[in-house]
């Protein structure tokens, strides 16, 4: 762990995923076995849970993570930017002589992207990490996690979460079979259109399934009950789009927004994030998505 100690009890608390992402341009998707010659390469901060947690602390909410990185150039590249965005981490361990998570990201010119993940020390999160910050679990207003972290250890979370009466959020990325334990104890699940389709059925208190330029549209117990319209905006890239939505859906929901609001909030986040190259660049402020919402 860092020796950094908690200054305050914090809103969000992330079961977070940390990688280095490896950001190659190029023209279109590449065919099986193909070569083809990219534009420019990039080393950008990534992770589904470390975007999410950056989401939620622009959004205004005081985000601590959960997280288990490597002990290497890219785990000193997490703990330098969980520090830039105010994120605490006492409760982020280093783990000696293991390498951190990279993704290998290819953005096309139309702004899509394909990403392979390889999770490194992040395979290590589990029940220890969960007990070693249970106070800080259980002091949140939220908890937040992806599939890109151990079910085991979001499990553990969600469990001390729900008996203390905190808000959990699960954005269930990349799609796997979810077991009905973990679904039960998530108050809020955020997939999009391709991952709703095997949870619709499964008894999910809430669905905010999102749909790109479309929008997003909530769903309670299998029920549509409010879209909310996309945004036309220009793209660079859509890396990181899901995860701003998903923290800045926990930061509204921390600070007391309703989930329709909350949802509301989280769209007008995740459209402008997509004005910005990598995941985290156009990651808006607070008052930059409410400038887009009252716009």
């Amino acid at each position: 762990m860092t020796d950094e100690a908690c200054s305050s009890v914090c809103d969000v608390i992330c079961i977070a995923s940390w990688n280095a992402d490896l950001v190659s341009r190029v023209a279109r998707p590449l065919a099986r076995g193909e070569t083809l010659m990219a534009h420019s390469f990039e080393i950008q901060p990534g992770g589904k849970g470390s975007n999410a947690a950056v989401a939620a602390a622009r959004q205004g909410a005081k985000v601590g993570v959960i997280a288990r990185i490597g002990d290497d150039d890219f785990g000193r590249m997490a703990l330098a930017l969980w520090a830039r965005e105010g994120i605490d981490t006492e409760h982020a361990e280093v783990a000696a002589h293991e390498r951190s998570g990279v993704a290998q990201i290819l953005v096309f010119d139309d702004g899509d992207n394909s990403i392979a993940v390889a999770t490194g020390a992040g395979a290590g999160l589990g029940q220890a990490n969960v007990d070693v910050a249970s106070e800080a679990i259980r002091s949140a207003k939220v908890v937040m996690a992806s599939n890109e972290v151990p079910q085991a250890a979001t499990l553990a979370a969600f469990k001390l979460a729900r008996a203390a009466g905190v808000t959990t959020i699960l954005n269930p990325a990349p799609a796997m079979e979810l077991p009905d334990e973990l679904i039960a104890l998530c108050d809020v699940l955020t997939p999009n259109e391709s991952e709703a389709q095997t949870l619709f059925g499964k008894g999910a208190a809430a669905m905010i399934v999102t749909m790109g330029s479309q929008g997003c549209a909530l769903w309670q117990k299998d029920k549509l009950t409010k879209t909310i319209a996309g945004r036309v905006m220009k793209v660079v890239d859509t890396i990181g789009a899901g995860d701003t939505f998903t923290g800045a859906l926990a930061a509204a929901i921390a600070r007391g927004e309703s989930l329709e609001q909350a949802a509301e909030s989280a769209n007008a986040a995740a459209a402008l994030s997509v004005t910005g190259r990598g995941a985290i660049a156009g990651m808006p402020t607070l008052a930059q998505s409410q400038n887009l919402i009252n716009s």
